[in-house]
């Protein structure tokens, strides 16, 4: 049995404006799971996907993470999950992309060498080997995507945070964010409205709305779930809408690949 890496009870949590954005939130994530946080605006996702590093904090309910409570042990916590925020500009700071990508490893005292292995590798995980001394501010979007992830990558994380990661790049920068994601064997939680990103990437969906969670399941059937999906404001993945209200079938895939290899289940 996969064991626990995070444990949320009972969590509330109040913006100093009076915006209650998390209401009594229960959730266990388990090692190895990506799982994703669906939902509209102000639904609370983001929200939650910062406590559990400890950017944001409550006195109202309990975060463990990796078996430590986020508020005691937040310099570890912080070495064990990197987050990945929606805009890479917030994230890139430094004049060069080995600048970046070094930040994190040189902070936690690793030798020259090390630092410079740790860089390698992690350009290497994103496909942005031979880019090291370009500047961040001239790459394109997709780019910065990849190497804001580097950045993260190269501590070696145990758990990755993601914030919209496909929020504004195009097409082709999306697929490669999709690739890169799947070749990433560690847990993944992140917060997205791309339910298609979702259906390519996760094996869990967690739908929230109005700071609670509203369902809690395997990615097939809340993707499926029409009546759930509408209700809290969503809409389900092309392929899930064609097989369902075009095609009419009574087996409905979420991925192209699931057609590909068992084409007779459905019907095609």
């Amino acid at each position: 049995m996969a064991k626990k890496v995070v444990t949320i009870k009972n969590l509330e949590y109040e913006y100093p404006d009076g915006t209650s954005a998390l209401k009594g939130i229960n959730l266990d994530i388990f090692e190895g799971e990506s799982v994703a946080l669906i939902g509209l605006n102000g639904a609370g996702k983001s929200t939650l996907l910062l406590h559990l590093n400890g950017i944001l904090q409550s006195d109202e309910g309990d975060v463990e993470v990796l078996g430590m409570k986020v508020a005691e042990n937040i310099r570890e916590i912080r070495g064990k999950v990197g987050v990945v925020f929606q805009d890479p500009d917030d994230q890139l700071f430094m004049p060069t992309v080995f600048d970046d990508v070094a930040f994190g490893p040189i902070n936690m005292g690793f030798s020259e060498e090390k630092v410079k292995e740790k860089v390698r590798m992690a350009l290497e995980r994103v496909n942005m080997s031979g880019h090291e001394k370009r500047a961040p501010h001239h790459m394109s979007l997709g780019e910065k995507k990849r190497v804001s992830i580097a950045t993260v990558l190269s501590m070696e994380p145990e758990i990755l945070i993601l914030d919209e990661p496909t929020s504004n790049v195009d097409p082709r920068a999306r697929r490669n964010l999709i690739e890169l994601l799947n070749g990433l064997d560690i847990t993944k939680i992140m917060a997205t409205h791309d339910l298609e990103l979702v259906s390519e990437t996760c094996d869990r969906a967690i739908v929230m709305f109005e700071g609670k969670i509203a369902a809690n399941g395997d990615v097939e059937e809340v993707l499926t779930d029409s009546k759930l999906l509408e209700s809290h404001g969503l809409e389900a993945p092309v392929l899930v809408r064609l097989f369902r209200d075009v095609m009419n079938r009574e087996y409905i895939p979420i991925r192209l690949e699931d057609v590909i290899e068992k084409p007779n289940k459905y019907k095609i």
